[in-house]
């Protein structure tokens, strides 16, 4: 009986803590792209400069890596972080092309972000999937089943009929929708280059954020100047304004914030529950933004939602089905041998 109780308490607390990580990365997730919108585009706000607020996130998110680095050195049995040289030339040289393709996948989103109505944000950017199947052939010519390309092409009709309903609106942005189809190409470049990258830091993934923000820091700083974005900060009336950059801090840190829960979520659960969780969280997203902005849609565009998000769940699902089968197949094979 007191086993059983035991078992009980066991699985409750298992629940229960998966609930509250799942919970946690949904609302630091929405809050991030509800920050990161009204930074860009309130009328109280109205930044106007997207590349100087990401690249202002890389700032935050390479202090804080810092800040645990010496907090590990120091007090390591309340404090970890994997030990490496950001400065070393060897690694520089490394990682940079990931760092380049992390500066487009953040400058890209935000870009998207500050043109695009955040109900539209997941459509703008619902392309992720597609181009992961195309640079998987294409880069490491691994070939996708047909179910598979069956879910991408529901994903592209899906996301064609989103920006013909959102072309009907008065919000509809071409510019903002290319930035975000730029984003969901560089996450899927940046998917497969980091497998690759990996492999320099000892399988360390803070290790690799905290390069990937740091070289990302000096990699927008030419592009801030370039999208004319400088004389904009100069500019900008509130500037000074403590509670401008008590926001901008805000949206640093959850911006280092999303890369810890998204971890925290995987280590927890699992890579499949993690994108079955980023799906679901999606669709609340988009009727949370539609309820606080007042926007009205077509009953064509929310079924433009719903074939996005349920084919894009369907790829998983289908994907960890085969992984499943050719693990099982491995160790019929094994146990032959």
């Amino acid at each position: 009986m007191y086993q059983n109780l035991e078992e009980h308490n066991r699985l409750v607390n298992k629940y229960l803590k998966i609930f509250f990580v799942v919970a946690l990365y949904w609302v630091t997730s929405i809050l991030t792209v509800f920050v990161n919108k009204h930074l860009l585009s309130s009328d109280t706000v109205n930044l106007g400069a997207p590349l100087f607020m990401s690249w202002f996130q890389c700032v935050v998110s390479t202090v804080i890596c810092f800040v645990m680095s010496r907090l590990s050195r120091k007090y390591p049995s309340v404090f970890t972080f994997p030990e490496g040289n950001p400065l070393d030339i060897d690694t520089f040289r490394k990682i940079l092309p990931l760092s380049g393709l992390y500066t487009l996948m953040i400058g890209a989103n935000n870009l998207s972000l500050s043109y695009v109505t955040v109900a539209f944000y997941y459509i703008g950017r619902s392309l992720t999937t597609v181009f992961s199947v195309v640079l998987t052939y294409v880069i490491l010519r691994q070939r996708t089943s047909f179910k598979c390309l069956l879910c991408c092409a529901a994903i592209v009709v899906g996301f064609w009929l989103g920006v013909d309903q959102e072309s009907l609106t008065e919000v509809f942005s071409w510019r903002g929708t290319i930035f975000g189809v730029l984003s969901s190409l560089a996450l899927a470049m940046f998917s497969i280059q980091t497998k690759k990258s990996l492999g320099h830091v000892n399988q360390e993934v803070w290790l690799l954020s905290y390069y990937n923000n740091l070289y990302s820091t000096l990699l927008f700083l030419p592009l801030i100047i370039i999208n004319g974005e400088l004389e904009t900060i100069i500019t900008y009336p509130h500037l000074f304004a403590s509670w401008f950059w008590a926001a901008m801090t805000l949206s640093g840190i959850c911006g280092f914030a999303i890369g810890f829960v998204t971890a925290l979520e995987i280590k927890v659960t699992s890579p499949l529950t993690h994108n079955i969780s980023g799906t679901a969280k999606a669709c609340a997203q988009t009727v949370i933004a539609t309820q606080y902005y007042h926007d009205v849609r077509s009953a064509l565009w929310w079924t433009s939602n719903v074939v996005v998000l349920v084919a894009s769940a369907a790829y998983t699902r289908v994907k960890q089905l085969e992984m499943l089968r050719q693990h099982q197949q491995r160790n019929a094979s094994t146990q032959k041998a």
